[in-house]
């Protein structure tokens, strides 16, 4: 049985999926990436190897992606995230054609065919307010953890407007709100909805139809996607649980796989598996 694995090197996060020839997913983990790539890179896919109960000799292909793929050293091969993401998803939602992906430090918007090829694609302007990297710092502004975002929103009555189309005044608007007594799972949603006015304008730029999928880390909160959707007026894909996080490490881990079927199409598999 071939055994493939892919890993993401995100801004924020970095992810390692290891999946069978079958498409199930045999192992998964993920952590912080900090500064130390090629450590966190090597340790989250140890990690992912030991909670599928494999070995490292066990894979036969890994391609990495993510803004530090580049210094994953043990890797195969690399791909963009955008084309990791569009295998992701499809493999997911096989009848994707627009993909929003919120990460910690970037959002990206991509529209695909059928055959899960990129068409067209928009990043979100180098600036915080338009990422999950707001989310996360209004809330320990307000003196929240992350971990407490989703709770926080979901008690929310009366969202108030962040308008700021920049992180900093986005954040001038969240003391203004809290000096006048806002509370603060109402700044928290209104900066959710400024995100989602952010992402729906991306989508807007690349022709977006259905299916919609969302991924990224932002969509573990719920308030996201469902945001989202009553904006396009549409229904919207988001995987379960967790899984939001890894979509472009299964995307890896998919390509991996449809390398080797490549390669030993060509005769070449021998070769491959044991470079």
């Amino acid at each position: 049985m071939i055994i493939t694995a892919g890993l993401d090197v995100g801004s924020t996060y970095t992810k390692a999926v290891i999946q069978a020839e079958d498409g199930e997913i045999l192992g998964k983990a993920y952590g912080p990436t900090g500064f130390r790539l090629r450590e966190v890179a090597r340790s989250m896919y140890d990690e992912a190897l030991e909670d599928a109960g494999l070995h490292e000799k066990d894979i036969d292909y890994l391609i990495a992606t993510g803004s530090g793929r580049h210094q994953v050293d043990f890797k195969d091969l690399h791909v963009t995230d955008l084309t990791a993401s569009a295998r992701g998803a499809c493999f997911l939602f096989p009848d994707t054609r627009t993909i929003l992906d919120i990460g910690g430090q970037t959002m990206k918007a991509s529209r695909v065919d059928k055959s899960a090829q990129v068409q067209s694609f928009r990043l979100n302007d180098k600036c915080a307010a338009g990422t999950g990297a707001f989310l996360e710092k209004t809330a320990r502004y307000m003196g929240y953890s992350t971990q407490e975002i989703g709770a926080l929103m979901t008690i929310s009555k009366d969202p108030v407007p962040i308008s700021g189309v920049c992180a900093v005044f986005a954040e001038s608007e969240v003391i203004n709100h809290l000096s006048i007594g806002t509370s603060p799972a109402d700044i928290m949603q209104g900066a959710i909805e400024s995100l989602t006015g952010r992402s729906v304008q991306l989508m807007k730029r690349v022709r977006a139809e259905p299916e919609y999928t969302l991924i990224g880390g932002i969509l573990r909160f719920e308030t996201m996607g469902r945001s989202v959707s009553e904006v396009l007026d549409a229904e919207v894909n988001v995987p379960d649980g967790e899984m939001v996080q890894y979509v472009s490490a299964l995307g890896c881990a998919i390509l991996a796989r449809r390398r080797l079927d490549r390669l030993r199409s060509e005769g070449n598999l021998e070769a491959a598996v044991s470079a």
